[in-house]
């Protein structure tokens, strides 16, 4: 095959959300595409929410523990969303 013929695409790995969720960074991906739905800049979300551009980039750190549900159910509001927490029993 010569460099300009293209070879076929096997894809056998896993999904962009698998990879995402590994990496850690599935929330980020998630809040980010909600934002771009929503046609929201950051600048835009972080005074709806009033906080930082910093601290929003801050919200989907899964190493970052001080992330209250108050300041997830103000993300939601800002998204046209609402927040829903549920427990349910352990497998």
């Amino acid at each position: 095959m010569t460099a300009r013929q293209k070879t076929p695409f096997n894809h056998t790995g896993s999904s962009f959300d698998s990879f995402v969720e590994e990496d850690g960074t599935l929330e980020e991906v998630e809040l980010s595409e909600a934002m771009r739905a929503g046609k929201i800049s950051k600048r835009t979300m972080a005074e709806r929410i009033g906080m930082s551009r910093s601290q929003l980039d801050r919200l989907p750190d899964p190493e970052n523990p001080a992330v209250h549900l108050q300041t997830i159910a103000k993300v939601a509001k800002a998204l046209g969303k609402r927040l829903r927490v549920e427990m349910v029993d352990a497998a």
